[in-house]
């Protein structure tokens, strides 16, 4: 699922969550902390498992699927650059509530949840980082929740192009219809009809799942509302923390 590779594959503070804590307290964690490698599709954890360990992203992207019944999902939050794998922990939570599937391929740092908790214990800037971020994943999926009842596909999809877009810092990414339906909690049929309706639009080209983002700003007008609350939202979460 994924493998230890040398520290030349990226720099700890290439996460922007560790990035922000003060240099001597992230030096104090470097021990700690694992560089990894994960591979595109790999299921990090599922509801339930026991939180082994703690991911902090680089340059992969991870889904997070809240799942019902075994089967059904929808993506309840992104995480990039910018978060983390396992903010729970934060909140004393010693299992995971979603189902985590590698969305991009990359490398992360990776923290023994154990060691994770003692450091929050007794680091204020680290307690202070997690907690902003913890507020920003509530908020997310909560707005995510409001979107898939109460707004059309075609706009959710476009929200989805967005947000993906902002963690990869890219207009061109690989994001399949299988994938896009689970995380759209819809069938593959619904994601090709919204996608064939943005691609004749002239907002996006999607092809065998490579898509690219002609018009941001136009598509950010066809996307509902939800996305620009869920970005104004993770504005400044890696921000540097004042001690």
């Amino acid at each position: 699922m994924n493998s230890a590779v040398p520290p030349v594959v990226a720099e700890h503070n290439a996460n922007l969550l560790l990035a922000a804590l003060p240099p001597q307290e992230l030096a104090r964690m470097l021990p700690a902390l694992d560089q990894v490698k994960v591979d595109v599709g790999a299921v990090l954890c599922e509801p339930g498992d026991t939180i082994r360990h703690i991911y902090f992203p680089h340059d992969c992207l991870i889904s997070m699927m809240a799942v019902a019944e075994g089967r059904m999902t929808l993506e309840v939050g992104l995480v990039g650059r910018e978060g983390m794998l396992g903010a729970t922990v934060a909140l004393g939570h010693e299992t995971t509530q979603v189902r985590a599937v590698v969305q991009r391929a990359g490398s992360a740092s990776r923290i023994d949840a154990d060691r994770l908790r003692t450091e929050f214990a007794r680091n204020p800037a680290l307690q202070r980082v997690l907690y902003r971020y913890t507020d920003v994943l509530l908020a997310q999926a909560i707005q995510i929740a409001v979107c898939s009842r109460y707004h059309v596909l075609e706009a959710r999809l476009a929200r989805s192009l967005l947000v993906t877009r902002d963690r990869l810092q890219s207009d061109k990414f690989h994001l399949t219809h299988e994938f896009l339906a689970h995380a759209l909690g819809v069938r593959r049929v619904g994601v090709t009809k919204a996608a064939s309706a943005l691609q004749q639009q002239g907002l996006i080209n999607y092809s065998r799942g490579n898509i690219e983002i002609l018009d941001p700003a136009r598509l950010a007008a066809a996307a509902c509302t939800c996305y620009e609350i869920v970005r104004e939202a993770g504005a400044g979460v890696g921000a540097p923390v004042l001690v």
